[in-house]
């Protein structure tokens, strides 16, 4: 008897329903060729679905979305319609309702992608990004005061907890050991990097760099380094070849991992997942770019990045042979260079692309 995963499906806004499109179509040739049966249940929600009820989604929306086996999210946002700081509440309530504190953001470069840092190659450039991401500098702590006037003032404060530090740290360095990298040092299976800021930062992540200095202990086989996070967007194009795993707060693994999508060809093949390790709540996987809305409805969006982040989920649903496939395939694409949508200097259609993974799934 075949296993049924049930997903969750927000195509949202934008290109959104394009990308999930061919995300899904590749999946679903995926599932056919390993023996096991993928079901979709299809949310509405978004800026049009706030234009019409004045909320970008059901109140109830945790309670639906909490029995899938993962959730899948095309992308969120349309300022033409509606302020991002409100359409962002959709995706934030879903990582921090379902404790998806462990963002993973992939760095690799694939054959036949022009990278506009020459120091980067397929052979070298393979970095997996761990933010934290569910409190930090994007807690939502704070407030306005005497708004209108010459003495206004705006206060954001960042929450850093023990355990939210801890836990997400120590996330990053399972994922070391079960990449096992390896490193230049004789004796270690990678390298964690914790990019921090605690030289001008001195209680947030003075108190993360204890933390991370802690668990570290726990993993004598993992090599340890400390980089300042001005520090690390240099490095990441001087010697991209030199990370592993990287770990990092809210704030700072979101700026770093938009410089490594551009290392890695640009933001069309940069995706991401949003994890509960313990698996007591669904995770959820999206490609990082915006919703692109002025390309709406024109089938010419790059779906690498959503296509990855379907793969992505194959993984973390244990169908590790099946992920495979499909990044072998995307490769495979990729290396060939004849489809190609115009970000790659190609006149390929999104729906093309798409085509060409879900037949190379099928060969491989």
């Amino acid at each position: 008897m075949s296993t049924t995963y049930n997903i969750g499906v927000i195509p949202g806004d934008g290109v959104g329903k394009e990308i999930t499109r061919e995300a899904l179509k590749v999946l679903d040739v995926t599932a056919e060729k390993y023996g096991f049966c993928v079901q979709y249940e299809h949310f509405d929600w978004g800026c049009d679905y706030y234009l019409k009820h004045g909320i970008m989604n059901p109140g109830n929306m945790l309670d639906t979305l909490k029995d899938f086996d993962a959730i899948y999210l095309g992308c969120i946002g349309d300022a033409n319609k509606v302020p991002d700081h409100i359409s962002l509440k959709l995706l934030l309530d879903i990582r921090k309702g379902f404790d998806q504190y462990a963002n993973l953001r992939p760095i690799k470069l694939y054959p036949g992608v022009y990278t506009p840092v020459k120091t980067a190659t397929p052979e070298n450039l393979d970095i997996l990004v761990i933010r934290e991401n569910t409190e930090g500098e994007y807690s939502s702590v704070g407030g306005f005061f005497k708004m209108g006037t010459p003495d206004a003032f705006a206060i954001q404060t960042g929450i850093f907890t023990y355990k939210g530090c801890e836990r997400v740290i120590r996330y990053a360095f399972e994922m070391c050991k079960k990449r096992n990298k390896g490193c230049p040092d004789n004796g270690y299976v990678g390298m964690v990097t914790n990019c921090t800021k605690s030289n001008a930062l001195n209680y947030s992540m003075v108190f993360w760099d204890s933390i991370y200095n802690e668990v570290a202990k726990d993993f004598p086989m993992v090599k340890t380094e400390m980089a300042l996070v001005d520090a690390i967007t240099m490095w990441f194009v001087k010697k991209p070849d030199y990370f592993d795993v990287v770990v990092a707060s809210n704030l700072f693994g979101d700026i770093i991992t938009d410089l490594g999508a551009m290392i890695q060809g640009g933001m069309g093949f940069a995706a991401g997942g949003n994890i509960n390790p313990e698996q007591t709540y669904p995770s959820m996987f999206e490609p990082i770019h915006g919703s692109a809305p002025k390309y709406e409805g024109k089938n010419v969006i790059n779906p690498i990045a959503s296509i990855e982040a379907a793969r992505m989920m194959l993984e973390h649903l244990g169908e590790e042979q099946a992920s495979a496939n499909i990044g072998t395939a995307v490769k495979t694409v990729l290396a060939a260079g004849q489809v190609r949508t115009r970000d790659m200097g190609g006149g390929s259609t999104t729906s093309e692309v798409g085509d060409a993974i879900a037949e190379a799934v099928r060969k491989n």
